[in-house]
């Protein structure tokens, strides 16, 4: 669990760039196990989508990193305890959408 968080930690403040290879998602149909198991840059990838997606078009385009940051550690422990649950279901429980 306390390695999942610090994944997640390294992976919110981590500016790395892209991956160079094109890759497609469903996300709805990812687990967070799944997730967990990506590799850090799919985490921060995932992680910044899901920000803005549920911050939706009525919020400024403003990135808070405490808030994200705080955000990712709630996703990586919820995340942690419910490996079966869908990442969609734990961004639901952590964003509040």
């Amino acid at each position: 669990m306390k390695t999942t968080l610090s994944l997640l930690f390294a992976a919110a403040l981590s500016l790395s760039s892209m991956p160079a290879h094109a890759v497609k998602w469903d996300l709805s149909t990812m687990s967070c196990k799944q997730f967990l198991e990506s590799g850090e840059d799919n985490i921060q990838v995932v992680l910044t989508w899901m920000d803005g997606w549920y911050k939706g078009d009525e919020d400024n385009a403003i990135i808070d990193t405490d808030v994200f940051i705080e955000n990712a550690k709630k996703f990586g422990a919820y995340c942690g305890k419910n490996p079966t649950s869908s990442i969609v279901t734990a961004a639901d429980e952590v964003l509040g959408k």
